[in-house]
């Protein structure tokens, strides 16, 4: 049987309270509308910000060179701008780091 120390229970109960807290507090202090208009602007806005931070810099570390990190961040880029499907993009940036990461392993690059 799996035998867990009792400051992990601590700090299950420490985390479940504060994430409760974290999505409670903002109901129980704005009761009201927000009505200025930069305030609401940022509230919109700052879901897509968190997500870009957290998002951006792993793409460029995912792989084994920041080259094929950045031809599969374009395809995806240029598939989303044209609308195409989730799964499509995917399928098509994996693709192209796939490809990028072959061409860089197996063609050398002529030093001049």
């Amino acid at each position: 049987m799996l035998d867990f120390a009792p400051s992990f229970f601590l700090y299950l109960l420490v985390m479940a309270g504060v994430t409760y807290l974290v999505r409670m507090l903002p109901m129980v202090l704005f009761r009201r509308k927000i009505e200025n208009r930069y305030i609401r602007s940022f509230l919109y806005y700052m879901p897509y910000s968190v997500l870009s931070v957290m998002t951006v810099p792993a793409i460029f570390y995912s792989t084994g060179h920041i080259t094929s990190a950045a031809v599969g961040f374009l395809t995806a880029l240029i598939l989303a701008l044209k609308r195409k499907s989730l799964i499509t993009v995917a399928a098509f940036a994996a693709i192209a780091v796939l490809l990028a990461e072959i061409a860089i392993v197996y063609i050398p690059v002529a030093i001049i």
